[in-house]
């Protein structure tokens, strides 16, 4: 092909965050029609390089041609004109703003008449645009606080559609959904293809990213380290590429039959929250991980935030097995329970406080003295052991949460659960936006919580994911338990799907 073909071309692009050097002298080339994966560790530089590209980052050096010509965007809304959207891995919506409202945020002077917004034109523009790229309905004039977390990357990439844009960047908006939703996108990026549109994917499922690319660029300690055709390359040099040796081994267990003790630690009974979950039951044992799976209307993750007390169930109860119940998540807490939440940049982590307040968190009763005190030598020695167990990349205990990469804000997450004595810890999506080297260290964490007799519940968007690391699989269709099926010879993706579907 010729240079003609190429519809964005980098040259030498830098970027740097203090001393912290982001991205440097980026060669980088998208052809027209193309679909090109993105891939790295987290913290290699990924999103910072989508980002320039969308408008969110000036570049420190180098420079971006597109069609052929300079391109320097100053904001989102100068990339869009420029017929680039992009679709964040963080979440980027306005929750108390409507649907309509946030697709076209930015760019409502054309709904508007003498500076009022002409509601009904917006609205109508906003249900033609989810009709024509297939995507899930919802009502336009619905307030998006409350909605998933799913429910909100829809939103967002509704947003990126409406630019008709000739680039769509999508950084890690796969691990968000569900499977339906999911073969949803691979089919709308096809289609954009077909258009002969472009495509970049950020995405840590490497089989996913050979399934859907034409080609990948891998990214490593913010310099391009390999670009290749999907079809030449396999999964294994793609792991080898981005951290520098041979990873080897499976990450999930490799015993095939469920193992964990009788002893019930929590049972649930007739859980129902109104229009997620219906009539839910199950029981759950000492060392075992029990997962959850099911498309994107089956409330496997409303059942997580029923189980810890974070939704009132309308009806039904959840028990522990001393006796007590959990009706809040102050109950939770009490009842040694923790909680690691799908979103965790909205309804886990206090992303602008420092890793010392995030990960001291969940333990501050346990470390009030007699008199009701905190010792902030205590509290350091807590955070400091967890950051240094779990080898998280940071400048200290006091940096703030939103300058780590994804994978090392889950490790806090994950790790200050694990810090405290626990009976019961509910996962929702544990590896989401997590590297391969992250996602085998949770996975190896999980193990290691077993064996020490903590009883997990695996909600997943993952089958591979359930199916590696689950005693049993509950599978969930409209709000209801369908199935449950025991670690063994029935432990395939195909029996889970049909169930599923």
């Amino acid at each position: 092909m010729s240079a003609a073909d190429n519809i964005l071309e980098i040259r030498g692009l830098c970027k740097s965050f203090g001393s912290t050097r982001a991205n440097i002298n980026i060669d980088f080339t998208l052809k027209r029609g193309e679909i090109k994966g993105l891939i790295g560790e987290n913290g290699s530089g990924k999103s910072t390089l989508l980002s320039q590209i969308a408008g969110l980052y000036r570049s420190d050096a180098g420079e971006m041609t597109l069609n052929g010509k300079p391109y320097s965007p100053s904001s989102p809304l100068d990339a869009n004109r420029a017929k680039i959207a992009m679709v964040m891995q963080e979440l980027g919506v306005v929750e108390k703003l409507p649907v309509g409202i946030n697709v076209y945020l930015g760019r409502l002077e054309q709904f508007s008449s003498r500076g009022a917004v002409n509601m009904k034109s917006l609205n109508g523009a906003v249900s033609r645009l989810f009709s024509e790229w297939n995507l899930p309905p919802m009502p336009p004039n619905a307030v998006v606080s409350g909605m998933m977390i799913e429910q909100r990357k829809i939103i967002e990439l509704a947003r990126a559609l409406s630019v008709e844009p000739d680039i769509l960047l999508l950084d890690e908006i796969t691990q968000s959904l569900s499977l339906n939703n999911r073969n949803s996108l691979y089919a709308l990026i096809r289609r954009l293809k077909d258009m002969g549109r472009s495509v970049i994917v950020i995405t840590h499922d490497i089989d996913e990213m050979l399934a859907i690319s034409d080609s990948i660029t891998v990214l490593r300690d913010g310099e391009v380290v390999g670009d290749v055709k999907a079809s030449e390359v396999t999964a294994d040099e793609i792991r080898y590429m981005m951290v520098g040796r041979n990873i080897s081994g499976d990450y999930y267990r490799a015993d095939t039959a469920p193992d964990y003790a009788e002893e019930v630690v929590l049972t649930a009974e007739g859980l129902t929250v109104e229009g997620e979950i219906e009539d839910v039951s199950f029981q759950l044992h000492r060392g075992e991980i029990l997962g959850f799976v099911g498309l994107s209307d089956s409330g496997i993750h409303s059942v997580g935030k029923a189980v810890f007390g974070l939704a009132k169930a309308g009806k039904g109860r959840v028990a522990l097995g001393s006796g007590g119940e959990v009706k809040n998540t102050r109950d939770a807490i009490a009842g040694s329970m923790g909680y690691v939440p799908k979103d965790r940049d909205n309804e886990a982590l206090m992303i602008h406080a420092s890793i010392f307040h995030n990960a001291t968190l969940p333990s501050l009763k346990e470390f009030r003295g007699p008199a009701g005190f905190l010792s902030p030598a205590r509290l350091r020695k807590l955070s400091g052991d967890i950051v240094k167990k779990l080898s998280v990349k940071c400048t200290g205990i006091q940096q703030a949460m939103d300058a780590l990469s994804g994978g090392n804000k889950q490790k806090v997450n994950l790790g200050r659960w694990l810090a405290k004595d626990l009976k019961v810890l509910v996962l929702d999506c544990p590896t989401r936006g997590v590297d391969v080297g992250v996602k085998g260290y949770i996975y190896e964490l999980m193990k290691q919580a077993k064996a020490q007799g903590i009883a997990m519940i695996l909600i997943s968007d993952e089958l591979t994911e359930a199916l590696g690391m689950a005693d049993r699989l509950i599978v969930m269709k409209d709000g209801r338990i369908v199935r449950t099926i025991l670690r063994g010879e029935d432990f395939t993706e195909r029996s889970i799907i049909e169930v599923m579907i």
